[in-house]
């Protein structure tokens, strides 16, 4: 249940990175942003999974909540949110920025 709560806020995330590239820049912008953002997604997530099985080596229960799969996503969560923070939020704050000194 946790994973898919990670998952979505990487949908979330990616969706809004589509959406302000594709108002900024058009629709080729947001789909690069779009590719960006599943890359960063997928080199994180393998080079986190190995890492959260040394964590937690044993396999997982059908109850649990909290498996190595779920660790590897919340260690994918911390540098992703960084990544998006500064490539996509914070580069708002500078666009607008740009357009008042233009204006």
């Amino acid at each position: 249940m946790l994973d898919l709560l990670i998952y979505h806020l990487h949908i979330v995330g990616a969706l809004y990175a589509f959406t302000k590239r594709w108002q900024e820049e058009g629709l080729k912008g947001g789909f690069l942003a779009l590719g960006i953002c599943a890359l960063a997604f997928t080199i994180l997530w393998s080079l986190t999974g190995p890492v959260a099985r040394m964590i937690m080596p044993q396999a997982a229960v059908p109850g649990d909540w909290f498996t190595s799969d779920t660790l590897s996503l919340i260690l994918v969560l911390i540098p992703g949110s960084i990544f998006f923070w500064l490539f996509f939020y914070k580069g708002s704050d500078r666009s607008v920025e740009e357009r008042d000194e233009v204006e």
